[in-house]
C-alpha cells in the first residue's frame, strides 16, 4: 500500500494460517509429500491448498475419489501437521495486533481444526481469541462463506459491519461471499484484489471509537 486506507467495522474476523501465523514451511512439507504419494505436480498442488480444508483441496485435486477417502486422508494429515511445529512463527505484527483487539469484538475463523489451531497459535506465541470458528464448526470449507457468517453471528454483528483479514484466494472469496470487506495480508492476497492490502500486520493500526466501532488504519 502506498497510501493508508481507513476502514470502520464493528467486528474483525481473522484467518490464522498466513494471516496471524506463518505455517508455510509445514504446509509445504506435508502437502508436497502428499502430492508425491499421488503422482501429482507439487507446485500445482500448492496453488490449491492454501485457505481450504484438506478434504476440500483433495476433492479439487483428485476429482472422482470418494469423499470418505478424502476425509480419512485429511484426518491423517491434520495429525501430521499438529505434530509438526518446525518453522511455525508469528506473522510480523500479529502479537501487537491481537493485543490491540483485547476487549473488542473479534473472532478466529480458520480452516484448521481445534487441535491444529491451538497448537499453531501456541507455537507462534499468540493468544487465542475467545471466539473461534474452526473446521469442526462448519459443514463447508472456504471459499464457502459459512465460517465467516458463523463468526459474525457468534459476535452478534451484521456481516456488512465485519472486516475480514485473509491471505488466500479461497479466504478472500469467502469473505466477499459473506458480504464483508477484506484486508489482504501478504503476497498471496495481492493476487486476489482485496479491499485493502498489507505486507504484514505491522501495517495495521487499530483504534477503538467511543461509539463502539473499530477504526482500522491499513497501509
Amino acid at each position: 500500500m502506498t497510501a493508508t486506507a481507513v476502514l470502520t467495522a464493528r467486528a474483525l474476523l481473522l484467518d490464522m494460517d498466513g494471516t496471524l501465523v506463518n505455517s508455510d514451511a509445514v504446509v509445504e512439507r506435508i502437502w508436497r509429500r502428499w502430492a508425491d504419494r499421488h503422482g501429482l505436480d507439487a507446485d500445482e498442488v500448492m496453488q490449491v491448498v492454501h485457505g481450504r480444508q484438506g478434504h476440500a483441496s483433495m476433492a479439487l485435486l483428485l476429482p472422482g475419489r470418494p469423499m470418505e477417502q478424502n476425509h480419512a486422508d485429511n484426518a491423517r494429515m491434520l495429525a501430521e501437521e499438529t505434530a509438526d511445529m518446525d518453522g511455525v512463527v508469528a506473522i510480523p505484527g500479529a502479537a501487537s495486533f491481537l493485543k490491540a483487539l483485547h476487549g473488542l469484538p473479534h473472532a478466529l475463523v480458520t480452516s484448521a481444526d481445534v487441535a491444529l489451531s491451538t497448537a499453531r497459535m501456541a507455537a507462534a506465541g499468540l493468544g487465542l481469541p475467545d471466539v473461534r470458528i474452526t473446521a469442526e464448526s462448519v459443514g463447508a470449507s472456504k471459499p464457502d462463506p459459512e465460517g465467516f457468517l458463523k463468526g459474525a453471528a457468534e459476535l452478534g454483528v451484521a456481516p456488512a459491519d465485519c472486516v475480514v483479514f485473509e491471505d488466500s484466494g479461497a479466504g478472500i472469496q469467502a469473505g466477499r461471499a459473506a458480504g464483508m470487506r477484506v484486508v489482504g495480508v501478504g503476497p498471496r492476497a495481492g493476487l486476489h484484489a482485496p479491499d485493502a492490502l498489507v505486507r504484514d500486520l505491522t501495517e495495521v493500526r487499530v483504534e477503538a471509537v467511543a461509539d463502539g466501532t473499530i477504526r482500522l488504519y491499513v497501509g
